[in-house]
């Protein structure tokens, strides 16, 4: 095996941890109507995605996605396939715009790409699965009772999702990438898009971080 494939395996295997890990370290945070949880591993993805491209996304998402289904999760494989919908949705339209656009620029559009995507896609798929997943753990939830929900609980709960993955990854994707390349487990590729939009960016990213933090708070019902 080459060299540079076992460094592959290596980082898709540590990210691939990482976001599990990310997941049940989330899970002190309650779920917004009992049934739409938090999980910060998409802002994992999204940088893995970063760096290897969108094919490496899905790979990683899968993944976990296959291990949340056969340790922590109730939802079976109905939560296995919205957890890999959504983190692609999500994941992989930010990876295609910064593949093309490997710049700070490139990496906002992207996430803001992605978090649009990943709420518009959502509508669609927890109209069509949720009332399956209900009806499959005894609950008389009917099509009709979703949809009513669409705008009110899942739109709103996904746009705050997607907004705070997309600040997480912008923030922790240098730092990330940069102790990598430390490690020689990947190489240097896109500019470092320093000066001032990089530190405006920043600090648009931290504040967004924190108001859609406490957004989330407020549909969890915690503040």
């Amino acid at each position: 095996m080459k060299k540079d494939s076992i460094k592959y395996i290596a980082v898709v295997a540590m990210l691939t941890a990482i976001s599990f890990v990310a997941v049940i370290a989330f899970k002190f945070v309650p779920p917004v109507a009992g049934i739409l949880s938090y999980e910060p591993k998409d802002a994992v993805i999204a940088i893995a995605g970063f760096i290897f491209g969108p094919a490496t996304a899905l790979l990683i998402a899968a993944l976990v996605s296959a291990i949340e289904m056969v340790t922590i999760s109730a939802t079976g494989i109905y939560g296995f396939i919205m957890n890999v919908v959504s983190t692609c949705a999500f994941a992989l339209p930010a990876a295609f715009v910064y593949k093309k656009k490997r710049t700070r620029a490139g990496a906002v559009v992207g996430l803001c790409a992605g978090v649009l995507c990943m709420a518009a896609v959502m509508v669609l798929w927890n109209y069509l699965i949720t009332p399956l997943y209900f009806q499959s753990v005894g609950q008389n939830v009917t099509r009709e009772a979703v949809a009513g929900m669409l705008a009110t609980v899942f739109l709103p709960f996904n746009l705050v999702k997607g907004g705070i993955n997309a600040a997480t990854a912008y923030l922790l994707y240098k730092p990330a990438v940069n102790a990598l390349r430390r490690t020689g487990l990947v190489r240097e590729r896109e500019s470092a898009g320093k000066g001032r939009f990089g530190v405006v960016s920043t600090l648009i990213a931290l504040a967004a971080l924190a108001t859609l933090v406490l957004l989330l708070l407020v549909l969890a019902k915690v503040i």
